[in-house]
């Protein structure tokens, strides 16, 4: 049997940026930052954080577009994937990078609070076609994941 499951929870370091593809597809690219603590052998409490780039497809790509903003929390879920590519130098390189399967929307992050932040994170809102105003809908309930909190996460308490 073979495995190849990623499952990560951190905060974006940028704004998701999206795209299309010539044929139409839209996919995202999103930086992610990890960390993780622990204490030496002398006591003291040291701290590692880990970058992860992401790719996005298809409706996952335009939620993340509307939805996410750097330093917002989430919950991402895929694949590692490697690909090769030649330099401007002629030189063979490689990335790896994270295709999200499945993810959650975190909170967002305090600047967004302190400026009256709405559901759309201060993005400047797209241009209607109609003259006509159209009718905001009501905002989507969306679970949030809370990284701040230190106590010990239970199994039980996991909502998938």
């Amino acid at each position: 049997m073979n495995v190849n499951k990623v499952i990560l929870v951190g905060r974006l370091t940028r704004d998701p940026e999206v795209r299309n593809t010539p044929s139409g597809q839209t996919v995202a690219s999103i930086s992610l930052a990890t960390g993780y603590t622990w204490k030496d052998k002398s006591g003291q409490k040291q701290e590692k954080t880990e970058f992860h780039n992401l790719v996005l497809w298809g409706r996952l790509a335009e939620i993340s577009g509307q939805y996410l903003i750097k330093g917002q929390e989430a919950y991402f879920e895929g694949r590692l994937q490697t690909q090769k590519y030649t330099d401007k130098t002629g030189a063979d390189r490689w990335k790896t990078e994270i295709v999200v399967e499945n993810m959650q929307l975190g909170s967002k992050p305090r600047s967004a609070y302190e400026s009256g932040g709405n559901s759309n994170y201060n993005r400047p809102a797209q241009q209607s076609q109609s003259p006509s105003p159209q009718p905001e809908a009501p905002a989507e309930i969306l679970p949030t994941i809370n990284l701040e909190e230190e106590e010990e996460v239970k199994i039980e308490d996991v909502p998938f």
